[in-house]
């Protein structure tokens, strides 16, 4: 009879255990990443720095230093959050599972918005619109022109990148996808490629840095891509609002063109110097 009491009693006691236990699970908020980040003191940004003018190196007193647009706009994120930022150098290709993961707090690498990536991360507002460009030899100016030149050619682009999406869509094109910008422009001057794809801004000073390349005469027309923004994860609306306001802030004081413009010359002075 006991046997039978104190088995009932366990039996509600647990009852009583694994829904105070569901109640908990169902209740649990999601960590405002704002607060964490405020907290820590220590803002923890992904990017791959391999792409002038957005992030690149500069050698400073006989130190490498990472310097371009999106430097800058971290700097000032930071800034107005109170806190210091970390530069984990990773590849494009893995930015945005990063972000989604929570391994760093924001993506910050001359990010294209669009639908397939607003899927798993956030954005924040576009803060700079770059269009697309074909990066050739030289002596190929004359039969490459524009992307309907690159049928059935060797053409290279960014593993991840809006340009890899652009790169597929030629047709019979040999696509060669790989992680680093840099090693794409030593296959196309040692004549590994035929083109290689990049925002404008980045053909541009790539021209600059190698005289045997040039820039095709033709943009590409590309309306998949919505320009450059912050990655974040999602549901993070404080930490979202806050980056936006800095953006918005160096939007109306004219900062952005200028950091665009300082990262401009410094690429440039940096080739001089070589």
């Amino acid at each position: 009879m006991k046997k039978g009491i104190l088995k009932k009693i366990f039996a509600l006691a647990m009852v009583g255990t694994m829904s105070l236990s569901l109640m908990a699970c169902g209740n649990k908020e999601e960590v405002d990443l704002l607060s964490k980040i405020k907290k820590e003191g220590k803002l923890k940004v992904g990017m791959s720095v391999d792409y002038a003018p957005y992030e690149f190196f500069i050698m400073e007193n006989g130190e490498k230093k990472t310097v371009g647009l999106d430097i800058s706009l971290v700097s000032e994120i930071a800034k107005d959050l109170g806190v210091e930022y970390e530069i984990q150098e990773m590849e494009f290709s893995t930015i945005c599972d990063a972000t989604r993961n929570g391994i760093i707090d924001l993506g910050v690498s001359g990010l294209s918005v669009n639908e397939e990536r607003k899927e798993v991360i956030d954005f924040s507002n576009i803060y700079f619109q770059a269009e697309q460009g074909i990066l050739i030899n030289k002596n190929n100016s004359e039969t490459i022109k524009s992307i309907d030149d690159l049928k059935g050619k060797k053409v290279g682009a960014q593993n991840g990148s809006t340009q890899a999406t652009l790169a597929q869509g030629i047709e019979n094109a040999d696509v060669k996808l790989l992680a680093q910008v840099p090693t794409l422009i030593q296959d196309l001057i040692a004549g590994n490629l035929d083109a290689v794809i990049v925002e404008l801004p980045v053909a541009d000073i790539q021209a600059i840095v190698h005289e045997e390349l040039a820039v095709a005469k033709e943009k590409i027309n590309d309306t998949s891509g919505g320009g450059s923004a912050i990655a974040l994860p999602k549901g993070q609306a404080t930490l979202l609002e806050a980056v936006n306001k800095t953006l918005e802030r160096l939007e109306s004081e004219g900062k952005i063109q200028e950091f665009y413009k300082e990262a401009i010359k410094l690429s440039k002075d940096e080739v001089t110097a070589k």
